[in-house]
């Protein structure tokens, strides 16, 4: 795994992705956990990658237990900064480590991985281990939601070059991205370009390289299965009121502790719909 998030892309992190809704995610969330809970009541949840805690803070200001788990430090200085100035009667833990192989001595009711946190576990070794620490912390029964690159989207549409710019206070933001496509090993490499550009200078400048893995569904299906977790629904993300297909680059899997598939569960096969570009040959 490369390094990622150094400190300046760290600080750079909420601007870069200032336009992303993080309540509108939290409402998803919420709503998968009231649709499998069943009779169990969850009240702590363990976000896995939570970077600057986007997502951990709205889930505590709606009054869910919450511990955060991220490698950097610096992007949870970022979130412990965030918290300070929220003003929250419980606060998230903020918890540095890695997430392959963390025990945090607890199990909760529920864990998430958001913003394609799987994705950076790139070798089936990672991979297992990073959903072996979910079921680990995960009570029996307890829901697991997840967030990854659906590798349908990403073969049909291929990722492509792109400029961002968003505003500071003393300037602006740029950042370049490319990307490379390692089909055979279902990875792409995006690197980024990144300035803090400040009147007429630069006053910083980061360069990074995030290789990130892709997913098919019967492939996560069998990886969720081997760390003992059951998949119960794979839809589009944010448009989880479809099933993903080619034009999704981002799906959303909720899976169960526990790996014993019950009757009548359904399977990947199941939850995505037909190839409509398969064709009958003669």
């Amino acid at each position: 795994m490369t390094e990622v998030f150094g400190a300046t892309y760290s600080r750079a992190y909420d601007a870069l992705y200032g336009d992303k809704n993080y309540v509108q995610e939290c409402d998803l969330i919420q709503r998968f956990f009231e649709n499998h809970r069943g009779d169990e009541r969850i009240d702590d949840v363990l976000d896995l990658g939570c970077g600057t805690g986007g997502h951990a803070l709205v889930l505590a200001e709606r009054g869910w237990r919450v511990v955060g788990v991220d490698r950097s430090e610096e992007m949870l200085t970022q979130a412990r900064t965030k918290a300070l100035g929220a003003g929250l009667a419980a606060p998230p833990e903020w918890v540095c480590g890695d997430i392959r192989d963390i025990h945090l001595g607890k199990t909760f009711d529920a864990a998430i991985m958001m913003f394609a946190v799987l994705g950076y576990q790139l070798r089936n070794e990672d991979v297992l281990a990073t959903l072996t620490t979910m079921r680990r912390h995960l009570r029996a029964g307890g829901l697991a939601v997840l967030d990854f690159w659906y590798g349908p989207g990403v073969l049909h549409e291929r990722p492509a070059r792109r400029t961002k710019e968003v505003p500071t206070a003393e300037g602006r933001w740029r950042r370049v991205a490319s990307s490379d496509l390692d089909v055979r090993r279902h990875r792409c490499t995006v690197h980024y370009e990144l300035e803090h550009v400040c009147g007429s200078g630069v006053r910083e400048r980061a360069a990074e390289s995030h290789d990130m893995r892709f997913f098919f569904p019967l492939e996560l299906q069998l990886l969720l299965q081997l760390g003992d977790l059951t998949l119960v629904e794979l839809a589009a993300f944010p448009e989880t009121d479809k099933r993903p297909d080619q034009t999704c680059w981002n799906a959303i899997a909720v899976a169960r502790a526990g790996g014993d598939v019950a009757p009548g569960t359904r399977t990947a096969e199941d939850l995505v719909p037909p190839d409509s570009t398969r064709r009958t040959i003669e």
